[in-house]
């Protein structure tokens, strides 16, 4: 089993990055082969519209998209984990989801079936304000990226008012709620 780990956050070891490495120990707790993708660190050009993928279900731009097409169909778990930045992931985020209009096309244009259909997902998100709606946009962003990739929206955890660097490690459960969600999508 492989769980892949996808670092939305521009700072390195904050309380995304903190969150996401316990919910990675957490599937490797249950066996599961871990990644971590920090998308930061990755030379990712916006989608341009240029709809080759709809010929072949292949993105015409190379740049490091190409390594991650791959890892993102060998996954049998997915975790996403971003800041909110004015109520959504990151840019960084957002330029690896919109890129992946490849793999919607090659679903829902050319009907070319995903990987193993019992691939599961999660989002991980922290947010420095209190806000109701903080999280909704998001999660209706992550759940339509799973779709597009075949991946069932299983999973979340969304942690309010964490912001300054480290904060996370003060949250009474968030650390020990991260890990179970890595146990949670391992177990078969």
């Amino acid at each position: 089993m492989k769980a892949l780990g996808i670092m939305g956050s521009p700072r390195i070891g904050g309380n995304t990055d903190t969150l996401l490495d316990e919910a990675l120990r957490g599937a490797e707790s249950q066996g599961a082969e871990t990644e971590k993708i920090i998308v930061d660190r990755l030379k990712i050009t916006p989608c341009r519209e240029y709809y080759g993928c709809l010929r072949d279900g292949n993105c015409v731009i190379r740049d490091d998209m190409d390594g991650i097409y791959p890892r993102l169909l060998e996954a049998d778990i997915v975790i996403v984990a971003s800041p909110m930045f004015f109520y959504s992931v990151t840019a960084q985020v957002k330029a690896l989801i919109d890129r992946c209009q490849a793999l919607w096309a090659r679903k829902y244009v050319l009907k070319q079936s995903p990987p193993n259909s019992a691939r599961k997902g999660a989002f991980i998100a922290v947010g420095a304000t209190k806000g109701k709606q903080l999280f909704d946009g998001s999660i209706l962003i992550v759940r339509y990226f799973f779709q597009a990739i075949g991946v069932k929206y299983t999973d979340e955890l969304l942690v309010r008012g964490v912001d300054k660097r480290d904060e996370i490690k003060e949250h009474p459960t968030a650390l020990s709620d991260a890990f179970e969600l890595g146990k949670r999508l391992a177990r078969e």
